[in-house]
């Protein structure tokens, strides 16, 4: 159980130190509030950018930045080699890139810390998932790049990029079943373990109950004899 243990805190570490964006899921067609969280997985500088690429294959027509405390942001358009129609209107040109930059070394993103950068985007594409690759610099110079997408049937990659799974209009099912699978198996393991570990105490404190009141009901009888 303590090596059981030792090995989901692991686990749980390195994942948090994955630059990602939340939620993990969104609908097609739709807009969505997306937050990226950016760990300092270093213990000797400050984060103090962060580069966001948006896909430009699959482009979002709308992007809107969230200000950020003690952050600036610069956006940086691109244009399309095919114009794109939303709502009856062509699209040529759209956000690609999203540079946040700390005010000073008090903003920045020190050791052991983390942070959060929200933007609202949309119409979220008719596409499988976008893949946000981020670039995140530090203090000292050195800038590592959450660039590398994720294969399928692959093991996850070192500097996997942040990604954004999308699901086709109605299909909400398949976007919630992995939480609702998490949650039913959770659920489970505590009926099991409360039912496992209960039983017993029960059953003991039933049979203790039980001589308990015998031995009242006896000694009441024997004083009542005495007393007639």
């Amino acid at each position: 159980m303590g090596v059981a243990a030792f090995l989901v805190g692991v686990m749980q570490a390195v994942a948090f130190a994955h630059v990602t964006v939340s939620p993990e899921s969104a609908t097609q067609g739709g807009y969505a509030a997306l937050t990226f969280r950016v760990p300092n997985e270093r213990d000797d500088a400050s984060t103090t950018e962060i580069e966001v690429q948006l896909p430009t294959d699959s482009p979002l027509a709308s992007v809107s930045v969230k200000p950020h405390p003690g952050w600036s942001y610069e956006i940086t358009k691109t244009k399309l080699a095919t114009p794109i129609e939303v709502h009856g209107a062509q699209i040529s040109e759209v956000i690609g890139k999203i540079t946040w930059t700390a005010a000073d070394s008090k903003s920045a993103i020190k050791p052991g810390e983390y942070d959060e950068f929200s933007v609202s985007a949309g119409p979220l594409p008719e596409t499988d998932r976008l893949v946000f690759k981020t670039l995140q610099h530090y203090s000292d110079g050195e800038v590592v790049r959450w660039i590398q997408e994720p294969a399928s049937g692959a093991d996850e990659p070192e500097r996997p990029a942040p990604m954004l799974r999308l699901v086709p209009k109605g299909d909400t099912a398949s976007s919630t079943s992995t939480g609702t699978a998490r949650a039913a198996l959770a659920a489970g393991s505590t009926s099991e373990t409360g039912s496992g570990a209960g039983a017993p105490w029960a059953i003991g404190l039933s049979v203790t109950s039980l001589v308990i009141s015998l031995a009242c009901a006896a000694t009441m009888a024997v004083r009542s004899r005495r007393t007639r």
